[in-house]
């Protein structure tokens, strides 16, 4: 399947998140289509050149190629790792879940 490309000019948001305990406060920017569907997720946290900020703008990528692919947030959310309660252990699983939350 080939992605469907994004337009130039588009909606987007941005709001905080915290993940991973005490100063781990990442801004998570969100583009759309026309239809409003998510088309791609920027993640930025961490001091630069820390591994973490890497990981999460990695992720984010990773992220945004699987939307653009077709994959669903659903899809998406059922197949992050979790810990024993079920709660996310990534920043990208923690977007994912305010995103499209698992009941």
């Amino acid at each position: 399947m080939t992605a469907l490309p994004l337009p130039q000019r588009r909606r987007a948001e941005t709001f905080d998140l915290e993940w991973g305990g005490i100063d781990r406060r990442f801004a998570i920017t969100l583009g759309y289509y026309a239809d409003d569907a998510l088309g791609e997720v920027f993640i930025s946290g961490g001091k630069s050149a820390q591994e973490i900020e890497a990981i999460s703008r990695d992720s984010a990528v990773l992220l945004s190629l699987a939307l653009q692919h077709g994959a669903s947030l659903s899809t998406i959310a059922g197949a992050i790792t979790r810990d024993g309660a079920g709660a996310p252990s990534s920043i990208v699983g923690a977007v994912v879940d305010r995103l499209s939350p698992i009941a």
